[in-house]
């Protein structure tokens, strides 16, 4: 265990300088809301705003002019949004970082400048990639402090969107009549008079030929898995997650039909599989397999 430690440095009352005409600047622009930084000779944007350009070692004042005969400092605001170009993970916080929780520091260039700032990113770890999006967030009670910018946090790029309706079905005549047969456990086709094809759920008229179907017989309630998929999303109306959706051609039929398969394990279905209808509550609940006799 370290030990506690036993020497003490410390200001009574707290160090106080002054800041300077620049950095004072920043700071109070920062109490404001906003960040700038200082535009060199060059035309760069040093962000925080320096009193002297690390490349030349010139001073960043600019040149006096009739409009402003002493030198002044060219201030530039920038973001506030920026691009992180490098970070770093801080998976335990100390007492005096930013947040109390896991985060980020990062070298975040804003827009419209030309060096990167430092500062924390409040994102969870999988979220962090360097090229991300990043807005500062404030806090209410600014002083004019780097601490005045709480952190920056991910740019809103996804939204999760509610999507519910409710509405109210009526069957026309067919489908009445299939939905009817199905309460007493019946699945309902229609033959086509011209072209002989068997339509299940059953319907008035040909698809193919447009003749007017009026033979109705009984197909199923077993039938052949022609094609499937396995679901990984959770539907109200499956079992379980994997589930499993196919088409299943109902002996007698010529059209498939799709339904939920349950009772097996998704990965041991398989193409041609017999299964057979499960009723329950006047309608089908799923398909399972075909138990042999």
């Amino acid at each position: 265990m370290p030990s506690e430690p036993n020497h003490v440095l410390e200001f009574p009352g707290g160090y106080t300088r002054s800041t300077g005409p620049v950095i004072g600047r920043f700071l109070t622009e920062l109490r404001a809301g906003r960040i700038v930084g200082v535009r060199t000779a060059a035309r760069k944007v040093l962000v925080p705003p320096l009193e002297y350009d690390p490349a030349t070692g010139e001073p960043t004042l600019t040149t006096p002019d009739q409009t402003s005969p002493e030198p002044s400092y060219d201030f530039v605001e920038v973001g506030p949004a920026g691009t992180v170009r490098e970070w770093t993970w801080v998976e335990e916080p100390r007492k005096n970082h930013p947040l109390d929780r896991p985060f980020a520091w990062a070298l975040i260039r804003l827009d419209g400048a030309d060096t990167s700032l430092v500062h924390a990113v409040d994102a969870p770890v999988k979220a962090m990639r360097t090229g991300m999006r990043v807005w500062p967030r404030w806090r209410s009670d600014r002083v004019g402090s780097i601490t005045d910018l709480e952190c920056f946090v991910p740019e809103v790029s996804t939204i999760v969107a509610t999507v519910r309706t409710e509405y109210t079905v009526t069957p026309g005549a067919a489908l009445a009549r299939y939905l009817d047969a199905l309460t007493r456990e019946v699945f309902l086709a229609g033959r086509c008079p011209t072209c002989e094809s068997v339509y299940v759920p059953y319907r008035l008229s040909c698809p193919q030929c447009g003749s007017v179907i009026e033979e109705e017989l009984e197909v199923g309630p077993a039938g052949t898995v022609t094609t499937f998929a396995i679901n990984n999303l959770p539907d109200p109306r499956a079992p379980q997650v994997p589930f499993v959706s196919a088409y299943i051609l109902l002996d007698g039929a010529d059209t498939p039909i799709i339904a939920l398969l349950s009772e097996i394990p998704s990965d041991q279905v398989t193409e041609g599989m017999r299964v057979r209808a499960v009723f329950e509550g006047g309608t089908v609940k799923w398909f399972a397999p075909e138990r042999e006799a």
